[in-house]
């Protein structure tokens, strides 16, 4: 047995913005957000069993290349709702772009990756009908990790 600690998956994702309320706004004209609690310079935006924390305060220049992926139920409603707010889309094969602030976001489907969620959490979230790609089968049962 291995005396280095396993990771297990990521609870969090901290970003800096500009503007708490101009952040929500931002991110509420494209996803359906639900605010977990808020205060003077943080905002927490539930997604089930995990979150992100919107932090007042970015000051660094636009990211290039770290960037982090959201998971989202419908990845074509999230280019269009990017579209309709105007938002430039970054080149590539995916669904990329920046915030306001620099933030690099890429957007995955949720039925085209190996991330999972248990079934009661996708229930909690009211996304209990969310199925897998058989590739993303594939690669879960590659790793013993298949659901059912």
């Amino acid at each position: 047995m291995s005396s280095r600690p396993r990771v297990i998956g990521i609870n969090h994702i901290a970003l800096e913005v500009g503007s708490i309320d101009e952040a929500l706004a931002f991110y509420g004209s494209i996803f359906q957000l639900e605010l977990r609690g808020s205060g003077a310079l943080m905002a927490f935006i539930d997604m089930g069993d995990q979150f992100i924390a919107l932090a007042e305060g970015r000051t660094q220049a636009p990211d290039e290349h770290r960037h982090f992926g959201l998971v989202v139920d419908d990845k074509e409603a999230t280019r269009r709702a990017l579209e309709e707010a105007g938002v430039e889309l970054l080149p590539g094969r995916g669904l990329d772009f920046r915030d306001p602030w620099g933030n690099h976001v890429q957007v995955v489907e949720y039925s085209e990756v190996q991330f999972t969620k248990a079934e009661h959490v996708l229930r909690g979230m009211g996304a209990g009908d969310l199925e897998k790609s058989e590739q993303a089968l594939a690669e879960l049962r590659q790793k013993g990790l298949a659901p059912g």
